[in-house]
C-alpha cells in the first residue's frame, strides 16, 4: 500500500509540475507574440506617419504643378490633385480584403501559433 500512495504521490506531483510548465509556455508565448505584434504595429504607425508626410509634400508639388499648367488657376490643381487621391482611395477600398485581411491575418496566426518547428 505504501508503493501505491507513493506512485500515485510521485503522479500527482508530476502533473502538477507539467501543469505549471505548459502555463509558463502558454505565457511566453503569450509575451512573444504581444511583443512581435507591437512592434510590427509601432513600426506600421512610423511607416504611416512618413508616407503620410511624403504624400502631403506630393499633393503640393502637384497642386503647384497642376496649378502651373492651368495658368496660374492653383484651385483647379488642388481640385485635380484631390481628384486623383480620391480615385486611389476608391480603388485601395475596393482591394481591401486583398490588401489587409488576407495579409494580416496569416500573419498574426504566424505569430501567436507560429511555425515553430521546434525552434525558439
Amino acid at each position: 500500500m505504501n508503493r501505491l500512495s507513493r506512485a500515485v504521490e510521485d503522479f500527482s506531483k508530476n502533473s502538477t509540475e507539467y501543469v505549471d510548465l505548459k502555463i509558463a509556455e502558454v505565457k511566453l508565448k503569450t509575451v512573444k507574440g504581444l511583443s512581435l505584434t507591437l512592434s510590427k504595429l509601432l513600426w506600421m504607425i512610423l511607416f504611416g506617419l512618413i508616407l503620410s508626410i511624403v504624400l502631403m509634400s506630393l499633393g503640393v508639388a502637384l497642386v503647384f504643378t497642376f496649378g502651373e499648367l492651368m495658368g496660374g488657376k492653383y484651385a483647379l490643381g488642388a481640385l485635380f490633385v484631390a481628384l486623383i487621391f480620391i480615385a486611389v482611395l476608391v480603388v485601395i477600398y475596393l482591394v481591401r480584403d486583398s490588401l489587409f485581411k488576407n495579409s494580416f491575418v496569416p500573419l498574426f496566426v504566424k505569430i501567436f501559433f507560429g511555425d515553430d518547428n521546434g525552434k525558439d
